[in-house]
């Protein structure tokens, strides 16, 4: 298969020259990058976007979800492969949200790997079957979550869900690409829809804590 251009951003020489080796040799691409750190990576490719970028999540300095989430706003065209270590849920949508179309662990076999990055050439969304597993005891074990948090709207529900971590209002905001004012506004609906007057009787009235 011929694929135009590919990145990849991983900060582990050995690894990132074995992933290079491996697309180079079963990929045909005529542009093909490499980078240490994800701030290198975000200025290159906001100049000189790539059709294929395959992003560590554990990088020096700029995590590869950021690079990520930055990159897909400015070329959404742009398909994000995540290849990491992590299968930690909350990890896995925080990438999923930020733009990823797919998720790998690394052990993944080269073989697996270049039919997936060929996948997400042609619109697939490959994901690897633990991550997969993950995802579905994640949307199963929230389907338990009591009725209250039901009655919240999906996006009260992703501030709740972010204030039970510990996110601050301007932390939310910034994550969800809302003003500080919105995040105070559904926190307030959220206290109302719930008739609470703050942040620990929420959690506890929603089962979080």
């Amino acid at each position: 298969m011929k694929i135009e251009s590919i990145a990849i951003v991983e900060d582990d020489d050995k690894v990132r020259n074995l992933l290079a080796e491996q697309i180079e040799r079963q990929i045909e691409v005529t542009d093909f990058r490499a980078f240490k750190n994800g701030e290198t990576a975000l200025e290159e490719l906001s100049a000189n976007p790539v059709e294929i970028g395959l992003f560590d999540v554990n990088l020096p300095g700029m995590s590869g979800i950021d690079c990520i989430q930055r990159l897909k706003i400015l070329h959404p065209k742009m398909q994000m492969m995540v290849l990491t270590v992590y299968d930690n849920v909350d990890v896995i949508f925080d990438a999923l949200k930020a733009g990823a179309t797919s998720y790998l662990l690394k052990g993944t076999s080269p073989e697996k790997l270049i039919e997936a990055i060929e996948e997400v050439f042609k619109g697939g969304s490959p994901i690897s079957s633990q991550v997969a597993r993950k995802i579905i005891e994640s949307f199963a074990e929230k389907e338990k979550t009591n009725k209250f948090y039901q009655e919240l709207s999906r996006r009260e529900q992703e501030i709740l869900e972010l204030l039970s971590k510990g996110f601050r209002y301007k932390e939310i905001a910034d994550k969800l690409f809302l003003s500080v004012d919105t995040v105070r506004t559904h926190v307030r609906n959220i206290y109302e829809k719930l008739q609470v007057n703050c942040r620990v009787e929420a959690l506890k009235k929603t089962g979080f804590i």
